[in-house]
């Protein structure tokens, strides 16, 4: 039976060393509790550190022993390790670069080193509990390369990543001197998942621009298999936390605190210690409060938790006493005998505690400078028994992407942020209310398991995609099967794609005429009985004419745009404008002018720039710009770009081979039809075959429509000779 393997750099449980024996502590991570039920059930497995530096051979079996209990396997790593994988590469390279604070990253070739030496063993550990047929689900940014190594290891498995954090733009990206091994070793899963659509936009970006990889519809093709991109904002357990604000034990701390505070109304922050976190940034909009606002003086105070966090790193450290200055100095210059303006917590509260400063807060200020979800925000949510509350959420984390009845602000906007704290405090009950009630609806519904189920049932849903989609030589067996099946039909139609299949690419598309040995075997077989021969071709009408448009033959030009039966005028499928070619012909000649070797060609209803002769990084690099370009001018219009193999061509979207290829097929009402191309476009005439059609693909093996694949246009010519042999 297959498992599912979940891998983090920490496991959900931490194991402490006290005076005497080792203790084991559950987390309370929200990733832990969403993943608590999948990693205990049917034989699966969490597989991370358990935060405990081993001192032998025993105590790691020990460790082992006790963890396997409760379906978690450790992988030790060593105080070296920890500071050079862990604090070094992850969390003063990655970390800062990810958050846009690249001025505080470092770039230390053996932290590097540590880094893919960890993902190494990560990679071990995994592969000793995976079977063939297993789920590897890896997470966050500790270990971007563990896919690819998995993938390597073991080509057909199952493996989905996720990234918490942000995944920042291009611009920051290319900062980071290991940035394509970064990409590549992401694109070893399946399915790769982020928080919100801005993320996943980066990051197909980052693919484009660095990896010179074509990205469409959220897909990224390979050379050994598809992933498929996509968005999963990541929740809470709602009941959980709206069960805990319930509970009487929230009410009895809850009673306390007010006992406390009197009537004085509550601002709360939870964060912990981190500079992405904009936790200086609120208490001088807290301060900017009380000095365009005197009235709010001894009627509301902030309650600001700081949960430690790294406070020995320097820029932690610095931070740490920045917002104990300002805590001092706010108070200082503030308070009353019976008033303090902040009170200040610098560790963490128990989860009752938590829910009951959750339901005393009239106001939640959660104003990060950066941050992948936030889960803060949701959780205050969840606690609102009554309704009433207001949520002020910075623009900059994941979770605005879906609170919108939050007032969502730019957290470095002192002056805007006091103003929302204002108008969070005067808000009429009914609009609270109203705000909140949305909010809640929609944290209830998308909760942890519900991200959990869907990721997972994506990620099995595209496997299965991958495997239906996966083709299969075009060996003896199936070879004698299709001149069988070819030569007992009745009406046959042969749907032959050129550039690729027919005949090899050239650097000079104008070269790839055909040759003396093409055009008779061409010509032999149209002239077969009950046999109809469409050459189906991005080429424009007039280059097919002059080649071969003196031979029986069905054309189809321009992908769909131009037909023409054997011996009969050209028509055009439908009705087309080329009003847009000049705006468009002036961008790809920029492109040419920057780009040696590469050329426009114009054809009747679209335009191609060939890129085949360029320098080859510089041509990849230049034709992911254009895409970029293209996209924008050509979104909101009938317009479509296709990516070729060494071309990029702008054309209508209305026609297609596809669409072209069902005429054909209309008409002739075949058989027997067997296809034949080598590019994404005719992917397109493969997708509108009926049941019991022969459809090959040319070139390497990758996940196609197609049925089968043959290695080169050599091999199209072999079997096209074998089709004249049967003479049905």
């Amino acid at each position: 039976m297959s498992r599912t393997i979940i891998v983090s750099n920490r496991l959900p449980t931490k194991v402490l060393r006290t005076d005497d024996s080792l203790s084991f502590q559950p987390s309370e991570g929200g990733l832990a509790t969403g993943l608590g039920s999948i990693y205990r059930s049917n034989n699966n497995v969490w597989i991370g550190w358990p935060g405990l530096f081993v001192h032998d051979a025993a105590e790691e079996a020990y460790v082992t022993e006790q963890l396997r209990a409760d379906s978690m396997a450790p992988v030790f790593l060593t105080e070296p390790e920890i500071r050079d994988y862990y604090e070094g590469f992850s969390n003063a390279t990655l970390w800062p670069t990810f958050h846009y604070f690249h001025q505080f990253a470092t770039y230390v070739d053996a932290h590097w080193d540590a880094y893919v030496a960890v993902n190494e063993k990560f990679c071990r550990a995994v592969l000793a509990q995976a079977g063939p047929e297993d789920t590897i689900w890896v997470h966050d940014y500790q270990l971007l390369l563990l896919p690819e190594m998995l993938r390597q290891a073991r080509p057909e498995a199952s493996i989905g990543f996720f990234l918490h954090i942000p995944f920042p733009s291009y611009e920051i990206l290319r900062l980071l001197p290991w940035r394509q091994e970064v990409l590549h070793g992401m694109l070893g899963s399946d399915l790769i998942g982020f928080h919100t659509f801005g993320y996943m936009r980066h990051f197909l970006s980052a693919v484009s621009q660095l990896l010179g990889l074509p990205t469409q519809s959220g897909e990224i093709e390979t050379a050994s298999h598809t992933v498929r991109v996509d968005v999963f904002p990541m929740g809470i357990d709602y009941e959980r936390y709206a069960q805990a604000a319930a509970s009487d034990e929230a009410a009895q701390h809850e009673q306390v605190y007010r006992e406390a505070l009197r009537d004085t109304r509550v601002i709360l922050s939870i964060d912990r210690l981190d500079y992405t976190k904009g936790i200086a940034q609120r208490l001088r909009a807290f301060e900017c409060l009380l000095q365009r606002y005197p009235e709010w003086r001894e009627q509301v105070s902030l309650i600001m938790v700081v949960v430690p966090s790294r406070d020995q790193v320097a820029q932690y450290a610095a931070l740490k006493e920045e917002i104990d200055e300002l805590v001092g100095r706010i108070n200082a210059q503030y308070r009353t005998i019976t008033w303090n303006p902040i009170q200040y917590f610098y560790h963490a509260f128990p989860l009752e505690e938590l829910a009951a400063l959750y339901r005393m807060a009239e106001v939640a200020l959660v104003t990060p400078l950066r941050d992948g979800m936030n889960l803060v925000a949701k959780e205050f949510v969840a606690c609102k028994a009554d309704q009433h509350g207001v949520l002020i959420l910075s623009e900059r984390a994941g979770a605005a992407r879906e609170l919108s009845d939050a007032l969502v602000i730019n957290p470095t906007s002192t002056s805007q942020l006091a103003e929302a704290l204002h108008t969070a405090l005067v808000m009429p009950d009914a609009e609270q209310q109203t705000r909140m009630a949305a909010m809640q609806a929609l944290v209830r519904r998308y909760d942890v398991f519900d991200w959990t189920d869907n990721f997972l049932g994506q990620l099995a849903h595209i496997k299965a995609q991958q495997r239906t989609l996966a083709t299969a030589p075009l060996d003896d067996h199936a070879t004698a099967r299709l001149l069988d099946d070819f030569q007992a039909a009745g009406p046959r139609l042969l749907l032959l794609d050129y550039d690729g299949t027919l005949v090899p690419f050239q650097a000079d598309p104008r070269r790839a005429r055909p040759d003396q040995e093409l055009r008779l075997l061409l010509r032999a077989l149209a002239e077969l009985p009950d046999t109809q021969v469409v050459v189906i071709s991005g080429r424009d009408r007039g280059t097919l004419t002059e080649w071969l448009g003196d031979l029986p033959l069905d054309f189809i030009a321009e992908h769909g745009v131009w037909l023409r039966p054997a011996g009969a005028e050209w028509q055009l499928a439908r009705p087309l404008s080329n009003a847009w070619k000049p705006r468009l012909r002036r961008i790809l000649e920029l492109y040419v002018a920057r780009t040696a070797g590469t050329f426009v060609e114009e054809k009747d209803y679209s335009l191609v720039w060939h890129y085949r002769g360029a320098q080859p990084a510089l041509g990849v690099a230049h034709a992911r710009e254009l895409v970029s370009h293209l996209s924008l001018l050509t979104s909101n219009t009938e317009l479509q770009v296709l990516e070729g193999n060494k071309v990029l061509e702008i054309k209508n979207s209305g026609v297609s081979k596809g669409y072209a290829a069902a005429r054909c097929i209309g008409q002739y009402a075949p058989e027997f039809i067997v296809a034949l191309g080598d590019d994404r476009t005719d992917e397109d005439t493969f997708q509108v075959l009926p049941a019991g059609a022969y459809a090959v693909r040319v070139g390497a093996a990758r996940h196609s429509a197609a049925h089968y694949h043959v290695g080169n246009p050599a091999e199209v010519r072999q079997l096209l000779r074998q089709l004249l042999k049967v003479r049905g």
